[in-house]
């Protein structure tokens, strides 16, 4: 990791930069993508998966005889601790039901909302060199939750054309029967337009590599909603002198061996834990069979020192990272101070691997300082907001004027006028009534 000592404010900008592609080439080649899925359909998901997948698809929809395979196939351990940790999600996630409220804005003004669900949602599920099995109970228990009628499912296929078993286990504990084998950008193309075999769904969700992530922000343009730009996964960890070497080191190498494009950052201002770390990152690479990957990414991450845990935390709120561990005695005091974050960890026991995957909060979060301005998936997510108001006559008596008072200066007359024609009517029909 790079060692970056004392920095001045000015540079926290420069120290949050994420590796990433030229952003040129990566918008035309995906742009290609999308447009060639949208104009051919499956047969250009077909050439795709060969070119990117070396793998010949013929059907792109998984067979309920592959499904009930995959079910005998996954271990009954690993099953309960799925069941575990998909009762920990539908927790968290029901108690962000809200039961809303008729609210009297004025006399005889009434507004509330309803929660409605989408009708159509697509999970992309990464797969590749580690299917994320996860992602499927991360989305698709909120989506049920939510009352989605249609949910569909893409995750890339493996070299021999299957879906990794867990994720169509999962699909199948969910009641999900619509999973396709297909990945990358043509996946989220093929979601937003749909193709002969795929349908076409209302919003996309899901975290993928850049090419994914770029899919997802150009498929906006077209009319089709995202949950976020999710891409690349990263983490921050600030640390003080009393946190334990191998406990950073560790959580470190969790997010360094999603792949080479993945980052992760530490930020201390205990000099002489850097040594210890390092270490440590060392020790524990040589156990980890993704190794390559992990090397890859700490050669893009960073190691901080700093004065003070307050410049700590102004470097972190400007990072803006995915996920952010707290690894000091006073975690939950600088805990209330974390502005831009997607998910906290506070405390040296609570891995962010916690979070990934049995905790119950979602690990579908905003990468790439999007944490700014998004937040992670919730149940919300899923749902849309559709406001009502009844105003009464009386209530339109007092309220009128004030309505007709703004659109006049705003030079919409007929805004005006048809509060007016209503007056009218009132006063008319209380002059009868006398």
């Amino acid at each position: 990791m790079q060692v970056i000592k004392y920095p001045e404010k000015d540079t926290f900008a420069g120290i949050s930069a994420r590796p990433e592609l030229e952003r040129g080439a990566l918008e035309m080649t995906v742009v290609t993508i999308i447009e060639t899925v949208k104009n051919n359909g499956d047969a250009a998901l077909r050439n795709y998966s060969e070119q990117f997948d070396q793998v010949n698809i013929d059907k792109f929809k998984v067979t309920s005889e592959e499904i009930e395979s995959a079910i005998d196939s996954v271990s009954a351990d690993l099953k309960k601790a799925i069941k575990i940790a998909q009762n920990n999600i539908e927790k968290f996630h029901s108690s962000q039901i809200q039961q809303e409220q008729v609210i009297e804005t004025s006399p005889g003004v009434r507004c509330w909302r309803k929660s409605t669900p989408i009708d159509k949602v697509g999970l992309y599920v990464p797969g590749g060199s580690a299917p994320l099995f996860s992602t499927l109970l991360m989305l698709g228990v909120p989506a049920q939750l939510a009352g989605c009628e249609e949910i569909v499912v893409c995750t890339p296929p493996s070299f021999d054309g299957s879906i990794d078993p867990t994720i169509l286990f999962i699909a199948h504990e969910l009641g999900i029967k619509q999973v396709f084998k297909v990945g990358g950008a043509q996946a989220i193309a093929a979601m937003a337009f749909g193709t002969e075999s795929i349908p076409n769904v209302y919003k996309i969700f899901g975290p993928g590599n850049q090419y994914v992530t770029v899919a997802k922000q150009l498929i906006q343009m077209e009319g089709v909603a995202i949950d976020m730009p999710a891409g690349p996964s990263e983490v921050a960890i600030i640390a003080d002198k009393n946190a334990i070497p191998e406990f950073v080191a560790s959580d470190l190498l969790a997010q360094a061996e999603h792949g080479p494009d993945s980052q992760v950052i530490l930020v201390t201002d205990a000099e002489e834990l850097i040594d210890p770390v390092q270490d440590q990152l060392l020790i524990q690479l040589e156990s980890l069979p993704r190794r390559k990957f992990a090397e890859q990414s700490l050669k893009n991450s960073r190691l901080v020192l700093v004065e003070d845990l307050d410049i700590a935390m102004d470097l972190i709120n400007t990072y803006a990272p995915e996920h952010l561990i707290l690894m000091t005695v006073n975690a939950h005091d600088l805990g209330s101070r974390v502005k831009n974050a997607g998910s906290v960890f506070l405390g040296p026991f609570t891995p962010e691997s916690a979070g990934d995957y049995a905790s119950g909060t979602n690990h579908t979060l905003p990468t790439n300082r999007y944490a700014k301005m998004y937040s992670g998936v919730s149940l919300d997510s899923f749902l849309t907001k559709v406001t009502f108001q009844e105003i009464s006559s009386e209530g339109l008596k007092q309220l009128g004027p004030v309505i007709q008072m703004m659109a006049d200066a705003e030079n919409l007359n007929a805004h005006s006028q048809s509060v007016q024609i209503r007056l009218n009517r009132i006063k008319k029909i209380n002059d009868n009534n006398r």
